[in-house]
């Protein structure tokens, strides 16, 4: 299924990245790191980038629409990597994409770049009326590169399948908050999605063609064929929805991306333009990309399945005291989001050190209990028992030690650290839920944040997450600054 991924004579050679810091760019970078190779990433806002990328690669400042900036980027560079597109801007971003490509075609070609590797999109192209404007500027992008006089490999794909993907978090906010949707035609049109595991994989493969290939065009796609209602279906499918589409010829492009905007994260602008490229069929018409590389993608079930399994996993691994002071996207009434996710979060200053406060937080529950208001606990707990729920009655394996799948209460341990600890939710809910109790030091004190985080399982889960809002902040209100107290009382005997 994956290419090859030994270590190669081009490990050794710089490889620029254009639009790092984008959803394919920032996989890519990692992936081409963990490879070995020296990667250069090019950004317009370089001190932003440098802290989200591996150690050991290199940040440079550059913008594609700035032509004069780019000269340092390029240096001793053989292959460039070109991810960049100007959709979600006001204006012409049509023209704006043909500026930057050409500028950086321009300079690769001055560098004396061996190779230009381009992510472009799917669609029809014997006739350009016919295209959407989303898509025909895509390839039009792919024809601009190629005219600067550097081989270009593009390779063209169709909907990404990956948390956090674009087209994917669209489909994937209508199956969660529409049980009934009226859809426009386009929710049958072919499509042959494919897993991002598998866009990078054929990305990190491009590098690696033969030198003398030249320019070349590559259609890859999943294992499968899938309309778009099709993909709806399946996310529903995993998620546990059962959902009905109903097809209306009736509904516009612009009228489609406007209720969008009302129903799903992506605001109408990005909204019209991805509409009107799901009217254009995204399938695999040539296979050559099987013949020229060992990758065989995975099917439409597989690829959300990973999607899924692997946002978990980054969720575990992400400390949330970090993401959250930084992050400026709020939802309604105080909720933030990860994904699909509803998040709400607080923090309480503790006079005590960290090391006290963190000891504190790993001893919450069992008989121990829950430091303040406990009775809320175990009300939750018994209305969770009468539903058929574990309830509070499992307690904790220990009382002072804890350890990744242990069972506190009604949770279970994800992870657990020195100053963090994530508990996922056992309990009986319409959705998924973690807490999160994150420490950091403030000199001699510290700080507790406790953040909540739920996965609403459709619109009853979007129902309970509002319902309880204010419950669940008093709750944890109250769990914080029962830490605190605690943590102060240990700190001062």
């Amino acid at each position: 299924m994956r290419a090859a991924s030994g270590a190669t004579a081009l490990d050794d050679a710089v490889i620029l990245i254009a639009g790092a810091s984008g959803y394919v760019g920032a996989r890519l970078v990692r992936a081409l790191h963990e490879r070995g190779a020296r990667v250069r990433a090019l950004a317009r806002r370089p001190e932003v980038l440098r802290a989200r990328v591996p150690e050991g690669v290199e940040v440079v400042g550059g913008d594609c629409l700035e032509p004069a900036t780019l000269p340092p980027a390029f240096a001793g560079v053989h292959t460039a990597y070109y991810l960049v597109h100007s959709m979600g801007t006001p204006g012409d971003f049509a023209e704006r994409d043909r500026a930057a490509a050409r500028a950086f075609a321009d300079a690769a070609r001055s560098a004396g770049v061996k190779r230009i590797v381009y992510l472009g999109g799917l669609g029809d192209d014997q006739g350009d009326s016919a295209l959407s404007d989303h898509l025909r500027s895509r390839q039009e992008t792919g024809e601009v590169l190629r005219a600067g006089g550097v081989p270009v490999i593009e390779l063209r794909a169709s909907v990404i399948i990956g948390s956090g993907s674009l087209s994917f978090e669209l489909l994937r906010a209508l199956a969660e908050r529409l049980p009934i949707m009226i859809c426009p035609r386009w929710v049958g049109t072919p499509a042959q999605p494919i897993a991002i595991e598998d866009v990078v994989t054929y990305l990190v493969a491009a590098r690696d063609a033969p030198p003398d290939s030249g320019s070349r065009i590559y259609q890859i796609g999943g294992a499968e064929r899938a309309s778009y209602g099709g993909i709806i279906r399946e996310y529903a499918r995993q998620r546990g929805l059962r959902r009905l589409l109903i097809s209306v010829p009736v509904l516009t492009p612009r009228l489609s991306s406007l209720w969008l905007g009302l129903v799903t994260p992506v605001y109408a602008r990005v909204g019209r333009h991805l509409i009107e490229g799901l009217r254009n069929a995204t399938v695999v018409t040539d296979d050559s990309a099987l013949r020229a590389f060992s990758v065989r993608p995975l099917g439409l079930a597989d690829a959300v399945a990973r999607a899924l399994a692997n946002e978990d996993r980054e969720f575990a691994e992400t400390r949330w005291c970090d993401a959250l002071s930084s992050s400026r996207g709020v939802a309604p009434f105080g909720g933030m989001r990860f994904g699909p996710r509803l998040v709400m979060s607080s923090e309480q200053e503790v006079d005590a050190s960290a090391a006290v406060a963190g000891a504190t937080v790993r001893t919450l529950g069992g008989k121990s209990g829950w430091y303040a208001a406990t009775w809320i606990w175990r009300l939750r707990g018994l209305v969770d028992l009468l539903v058929g729920g574990p309830g509070m009655r499992r307690g904790r394996r220990d009382p002072n030690h804890l350890r990744v799948g242990d069972v506190v209460d009604f949770w279970r341990v994800e992870a657990v650290e020195e100053a963090r600890l994530l508990l996922r939710a056992e309990m009986r809910l319409p959705g998924r839920a973690w807490l999160e109790l994150a420490v950091t030091p403030v000199g001699p004190r510290s700080r507790v944040r406790a953040t909540a985080t739920f996965d609403p399982r459709g619109v009853t889960g979007l129902a309970y997450w509002y319902a309880l809002y204010l419950v669940h902040r008093l709750t944890f209100a109250l769990l914080l600054n029962g830490i605190a107290a605690r943590a102060s009382r240990q700190a001062a005997s």
